[in-house]
């Protein structure tokens, strides 16, 4: 890696986000800065779409990660956050957030698959989605 090269973790938040939304992901940022290592820097834009399209399967999903052939180019990950006031209402604030926060943790997790080499693979991402929302959940318990 060159001196260049940028690291961290950065959030971008689309005109449009719920406000709560935005403040609990930057809130959730802030922690996973602490907790791990962004050898190479990787933003999350949380978007005010329900679902957003994959680039290349064309589906609507509501996260993605987009993992560059050229390990020299920066990945990002999208956060579709337009379902927060359904969710809000079917499932409570805790719970509807986390949902949103549980999707940058899974996509946080294919970001390491990436990183160490590894083949994308979705069950590997969901354990780590469990292991970060875990260990947050015990920093949200104890204030």
């Amino acid at each position: 890696m060159t001196d260049s090269a940028r690291t961290g973790l950065r959030i971008k938040s689309e005109l449009g986000i719920h406000p709560e939304v935005r403040r609990a992901c930057l809130e959730f940022a802030k922690w996973v800065r602490k907790e791990f290592e962004f050898p190479k820097r990787v933003v999350v834009y949380l978007k005010k779409d329900y679902q957003i399209k994959n680039r290349f399967t064309k589906e609507l999903v509501s996260a993605t990660f987009f993992a560059p052939f050229d390990k020299s180019e920066e990945p990002y990950i999208r956060i579709a956050t337009g379902d927060y006031k359904e969710l809000l209402e079917q499932n409570g604030q805790d719970n509807a957030l986390a949902a949103i926060l549980g999707s940058i943790a899974h996509e946080l997790g294919h970001y390491y698959q990436w990183i160490d080499d590894l083949e994308l693979d979705e069950d590997g991402a969901e354990n780590n989605r469990e292991y970060m929302l875990d260990l947050y959940s015990q920093t949200r318990d104890h204030p």
